[in-house]
């Protein structure tokens, strides 16, 4: 197998992953109403939804930028790793 062959397969599987995070956290940030975001005292529905559609939006349009792709990744995994757990609490209790 040719180097460059393998190292696009890996590329390109990084791309989809990225990509099926970003779709999951805009999807699952649609899920919650405008209260909850205020409850659970994080930033406004609109804000995060605008934050993370444009990401996945974007994640399409600049696939030769890196350090953008990594901007939205982050914005993700903030969104997955701290807004979600409060808001998911709200309805557990």
């Amino acid at each position: 197998m040719d180097v460059f062959y393998a190292q696009s397969v890996v590329m390109l599987l990084i791309f989809f992953a990225k990509l099926a995070v970003s779709i999951f956290a805009f999807i699952n940030s649609l899920l919650y109403s405008a209260e909850a975001y205020a409850a659970a005292d994080k930033l406004t529905k609109t804000t995060w939804c605008t934050i993370l559609g444009i990401g996945v939006v974007l994640q399409f349009v600049v696939i030769g930028l890196p350090l953008v792709g990594l901007f939205l990744l982050i914005a993700a995994l903030v969104y997955l790793a701290d807004v979600r757990p409060a808001l998911a609490g709200l309805y557990r209790r």
